[in-house]
């Protein structure tokens, strides 16, 4: 009897440990794998009517990726006025495969809309950057277009730079125009240099959002100042992780993008596509 409820014993735990098992897979899954939208907005006075911008970056396309039917459903939700493409969307070890996987989602967005994008420090290929450019993809490597939308007048300026010299100064490659909205895009972000340039809106990406992060904590290591748990210790650096930081006359947005690099570890910091309103505000005297 005693010998015959051991063994009872045995299986409710072991039954028990597969589901935690299960459980514990199915947050990596979540936390790695599900594509949330993350709906945010700015205000300007020199917008008319609103403009709804869809971010993405850092694909980083593998077998596992999020896959790109995923992807143009989210958009398709959102139904922006352009796509703004952020880099990294293959990994510097990709082989021809992946860099494919991220050139046809590329295409198949530009088919749909307005795609505009810049290089990470991954994804520098020229064949690649022309395999966009047949694909209807706008690449903005140190080039600017601008465009009516809606009847405002929208300025993107695109970067490449996987390395920000001591001298990196962006008043020498594009002038700002007062009656346009200016929007600087660029991978890597670098908060005090494009502060300096004071675009109304800076998007960037790179980060990934700390990987890891927990709960009102944010990430558990900074890769830009290498310091773990930054937000609970008083160094006084900033930390520019993901989400957005004002500076003088406008913003800079961090997504913390759709994959991961080099390992699937995210940790309360799940894909995101980001959905961004700009929308019209008074003038203030």
């Amino acid at each position: 009897m005693a010998e015959s409820n051991q063994k009872k014993s045995q299986k409710k735990f072991k039954g028990k440990k597969w589901i935690l098992f299960l459980i514990l897979i199915f947050f990596w899954w979540f936390n790695n794998y599900s594509l949330k939208i993350n709906s945010t907005s700015i205000k300007s006075a020199k917008i008319s009517q609103p403009v709804r911008l869809a971010v993405l970056s850092d694909y980083h396309a593998h077998g596992l990726s999020i896959s790109k039917e995923t992807i143009l459903r989210k958009l398709e939700k959102i139904s922006p006025d352009a796509v703004l493409i952020l880099g990294d969307m293959y990994s510097r070890n990709s082989g021809e495969s992946e860099i494919n996987m991220a050139v046809e989602l590329m295409a198949a967005i530009a088919a749909e809309y307005t795609a505009y994008f810049v290089a990470g420090e991954h994804d520098t290929s020229q064949a690649y950057f022309s395999s966009l450019s047949e694909n209807g993809v706008h690449v903005l490597n140190y080039a600017e277009e601008t465009v009516d939308i809606k009847g405002n007048h929208i300025r993107f300026l695109g970067i490449d730079n996987a390395y920000y010299s001591p001298t990196f100064d962006l008043n020498n490659e594009f002038t700002l125009y007062g009656d346009s909205y200016n929007i600087l895009l660029a991978h890597i972000p670098n908060y005090e240099k494009f502060a300096d340039f004071g675009a109304d809106l800076t998007l960037c990406a790179d980060t990934h959002g700390g990987m890891f992060r927990l709960p009102f904590i944010g990430p558990v290591y900074d890769t830009q100042t290498r310091i773990k748990f930054p937000n609970l210790k008083n160094t006084g650096i900033p930390v520019y992780d993901k989400g957005w930081f004002d500076y003088q006359g406008g913003s800079m947005f961090i997504t913390s993008g759709v994959g991961d690099s080099p390992y699937p570890v995210r940790l309360f910091n799940r894909p995101e596509i980001v959905c961004l309103d700009i929308l019209p505000s008074e003038v203030t005297e």
